[in-house]
């Protein structure tokens, strides 16, 4: 589980590897990530946009850009959760996603809340640190 906090809004992110939507043999390898997004501040905050950067294991670097999350705009009261789930294919065994929403408060001042970087990795994925 990946964590990330950002004017008191918590996003964690739990990715995982969906081995029946994926074919290895034609380089297409799919994950669904969970989402879920906590306000632990003290004033209501909607989530107005996405950015994510996704990179397979070349390097190869894809940005997602638009409206909110999964066809919506959630607002957060103090103390509120909102989860979803969705997914990315890559064309590798693995990567790294992360990025940002873009937020606004009841004073409708806009701000970025970050998006933990998060690995995709095949069960048969060979890790190194560098």
């Amino acid at each position: 589980m990946y964590k990330a906090t950002t004017r008191a809004i918590q996003v964690t992110v739990q990715p995982q590897y969906l081995p029946d939507q994926s074919e290895p043999e034609k380089s297409q390898f799919v994950w669904a990530y969970t989402v879920r997004i906590e306000n632990k501040g003290d004033v209501a905050v909607q989530l107005r946009s996405r950015h994510w950067k996704i990179t397979d294991g070349l390097g190869r670097l894809q940005e997602v850009k638009g409206p909110g999350v999964v066809g919506k705009t959630p607002l957060l009261r103090p103390g509120e959760v909102f989860e979803y789930t969705s997914g990315t294919p890559l064309s590798t065994p693995s990567g790294i996603m992360g990025g940002t929403y873009q937020m606004v408060d009841e004073a409708g001042v806009k701000f970025d809340i970050e998006i933990p970087t998060f690995s995709l990795d095949t069960p048969t994925t060979q890790r190194s640190l560098n």
